[in-house]
């Protein structure tokens, strides 16, 4: 029998995927699950996947690459799609396909299989990264192919001596990793309808919170945060800390339309506590130590970062660029941010950098000003020189209608 490796949740889905793999198409399967942060335990993994008719269940823990090497590197580049969603499940797809690839090589199978639909961002994730990693494979996608109700999935392992006792899904789907949490479906398919309390699993009320708002110094190296009040931790704890902190305050909570790859506008809603306000300690961080054409440039290179994670290309030759690009930006991103966290919201209200652009010399209106104000009457003279050209020649000859601006209530008329 030829071997595929399945990128295997634990859940219904993926446990009949591997039944009906096995039956209807007849690979031996080896199930995969990838720990990003929402794994289920491994003994249960086990014992479903093997009940399920596989013949190997491999676990593997790539939460700290996942922060490092996909999530980290995003939040360097300031990437949130659409100016909101930190990219939580787009930024894992990538690496699950790496490990695919990576354990079909082991293995020596010739296939891999996902439990991706046929109508979301997922499919493209998957099929893109493991084409452009190695074209031989073939790719499987069990639920695009044949779909079947849950009740039905239910049905079809208990034909085939597969029970196992499942809990109620819920009302939402949910999607979760250690850098944000999704749900939708059910009644957030109502864009109208104000997201329901049960919504959200990792963050308070922000109208109900009691606790009084805290403060803490984040530090980065190079646009990549490494301390917590000046406790250097590794990527993972740094998060898990931040998302309880920040959950703690209602920080994180982002209601979105968003449009989906595949053309389909889509209702979010999404929890991301420590992204965040890791996000916003970055981006004060940034703007004391870019030059305003940095600022600006990397405003719009942010927007084409996300846009390629979410749109499955993390493998391009367009994201090296990009990153390439991000990675010079962030020579000089080094320092501390104090923020404050509270209520909801995490916001900046300090910030430290040995090569700071921000000089107090210059900002101050002090005594000790050194800015030379009598510089400034050259200066415009020269920076107003196009526009008192343009209007020399071009406006004050016009007809006077046509230089008059209408007063308000012609407006309103």
């Amino acid at each position: 029998m030829p071997k595929l490796i399945l990128a295997y949740s634990g859940g219904l889905d993926t446990t009949t995927a591997i039944k009906w793999l096995t039956v209807e198409r007849g690979y031996e399967i080896i199930a995969l699950n990838i720990d990003v942060g929402a794994s289920r335990e491994q003994a249960l993994l086990e014992e479903r996947g093997m009940a399920a008719g596989a013949v190997k269940v491999r676990v593997v823990d790539a939460r700290e690459d996942f922060l490092r090497y996909f999530a980290f590197p995003a939040l360097a580049a300031g990437a949130l799609y659409q100016d909101g969603y930190p990219l939580a499940t787009a930024l894992a797809r990538p690496l699950m396909a790496k490990l695919l690839v990576d354990v079909a090589h082991e293995e020596g199978a010739t296939a891999v299989a996902h439990g991706c639909t046929g109508k979301g961002n997922d499919q493209v994730r998957f099929d893109i990264g493991i084409q452009t990693l190695d074209p031989s494979i073939e790719i499987v996608a069990p639920t695009r192919e044949k779909s079947m109700a849950r009740e039905t999935q239910m049905e079809y392992l208990a034909q085939h001596g597969v029970h196992i006792p499942w809990t109620d899904k819920g009302p939402f789907s949910i999607d979760e990793n250690l850098w944000g949490r999704s749900a939708e479906a059910g009644v957030l398919e109502d864009p109208w309808v104000e997201p329901p309390a049960e919504a959200f699993e990792w963050t308070q009320d922000p109208d109900t919170v009691t606790a009084q708002p805290e403060y803490i110094e984040v530090g980065f190296e190079h646009g990549m945060p490494v301390s917590i009040d000046g406790q250097e931790l590794d990527p993972v704890t740094m998060v898990e800390r931040l998302n309880a902190l920040g959950g703690e305050h209602g920080v994180g909570r982002i209601d979105l339309i968003e449009d989906r790859l595949v053309g389909i506008k889509s209702r979010e809603v999404y929890e991301a506590p420590a992204a965040m306000i890791l996000f916003a300690a970055h981006r004060a961080l940034e703007a004391m130590t870019l030059s305003k054409q940095q600022v600006k440039l990397k405003r719009h290179v942010a927007e084409e970062y996300a846009e390629l994670i979410y749109n499955g290309l993390w493998f391009s030759a367009h994201h090296q660029d990009i990153a390439a690009y991000v990675a010079s930006t962030q020579r000089h991103v080094t320092g501390t941010v104090r923020m404050r966290v509270g209520r909801g919201r995490a916001t900046p209200v300090g910030r430290h950098a040995e090569k700071s652009l921000y000089e107090h010399a210059l900002a101050t209106y002090d005594a000790d000003d050194a800015y030379d104000q009598s510089a400034a009457v050259g200066f415009i003279n020269i920076w107003g020189l196009q526009s008192r050209v343009q209007a020399r020649r071009q406006l004050l000859g016009a007809p006077e209608e046509t230089l008059r601006i209408a007063t308000p209530q012609e407006r309103t008329e």
